[in-house]
């Protein structure tokens, strides 16, 4: 069979001789093995050569083989590989497994696309499982601390009017009242009203900070999570915001955190811009993570959060 496939090669390519010897010399590799059934060339070794010889125990046979390690490009050399037989699809890599608490590593950048180099996001932190009903029990808390809750009504006594009896109890044919304040006239006191009081409801804090972990996990996830190295902005125009969105595809809202005080450029620049917000560090929440499906922060943001995250809760 392999003196088959030899003649095979000396007829198509002319002679052995002259190919080995347009090629480079011929390389000897003693520990070389065939195998009979796949036809396949395994071996310690592999020489780095136009054509080699190997040895089955009878006759020595030529191999052509050309071992490489260069990427082929349609230009690299001088043309002569096909540019049909290049492939130009984009290669896909395996979706990621989320919520293994693996960290990550993501580009960092600017509002000049330029490089600054990658950036590790711990796995505690930004790759944590994805839970709805902690993200629902941490929203539901923020939304009814931040009620006001300044609502009040009048009762009877507070209700502004007269006491005075308004007619006799008996002869006038009509229902007999007390007063002209009651609930059911009008202008009257309203009974079980609304009066002031806190909305707020306990949640314990591993919960609050579980769900702000969560919130950062999906954005990371989702891919919507951008690292810049800082937040700087050359003027205050907002216009430099703009073209920086008009760039973004599929981002409709964006969340920009920053670790410190909000840069007065920065705070000028979007403060007209209704899908543009800005946030310090200290004040990143899950409702606002929510509400925005863009999440741009600056590298010392993330700094600051993984600390706060780590820092051990007091008791």
């Amino acid at each position: 069979m392999a003196l088959s496939i030899s003649r095979r090669i000396a007829r198509s390519s002319g002679s052995l001789s002259a190919l080995c010897f347009r090629a480079s010399p011929i390389i000897t590799a003693p520990s070389f093995q065939t195998s009979k059934l796949s036809g396949r060339i395994t071996g310690d070794n592999l020489p780095h050569a136009e054509c080699f010889s190997f040895s089955t125990g009878g006759p020595a046979f030529l191999g052509f083989q050309r071992f490489s390690t260069t990427i082929l490009t349609p230009g690299s050399i001088g043309g002569a590989f096909p540019s049909d037989l290049l492939s130009s699809k984009t290669v896909l890599t395996p979706e990621r497994t989320i919520g293994i608490y693996e960290d990550l590593v993501v580009p960092v950048t600017n509002f000049h696309n330029e490089d600054h180099g990658f950036m590790v996001l711990a796995g505690d932190v930004f790759d944590v499982p994805i839970r709805k009903d902690i993200i629902h029990r941490v929203v539901r808390w923020q939304l009814a601390k931040r009620q006001q809750g300044t609502h009040s009504t009048k009762t009877i006594s507070e209700v502004s009017g007269t006491g005075r009896k308004p007619w006799r109890q008996k002869g006038t044919g009509r229902a007999r009242h007390g007063t002209l304040r009651g609930p059911q006239f009008r202008g009257g006191a309203t009974m079980h009203g609304p009066k002031p009081r806190s909305h707020a409801f306990k949640v314990n804090k591993k919960v609050r900070r579980l769900g702000l972990k969560i919130a950062l996990s999906a954005r990371a996830a989702e891919g919507k999570l951008l690292v810049f190295e800082d937040l700087e902005v050359p003027t205050h125009k907002t216009k430099n915001i703009v073209n920086y969105v008009n760039q973004m595809e599929n981002a409709k809202k964006f969340l920009l955190v920053d670790g410190g005080p909000i840069n007065e450029k920065l705070k000028l620049a979007t403060q007209n811009l209704h899908y543009v917000n800005v946030l310090p560090s200290i004040g990143l929440n899950v409702y606002s993570i929510l509400q925005h499906d863009t999440l741009v922060m600056s590298r010392d943001a993330v700094n600051r959060i993984v600390e706060r995250m780590h820092t051990p809760i007091n008791r």
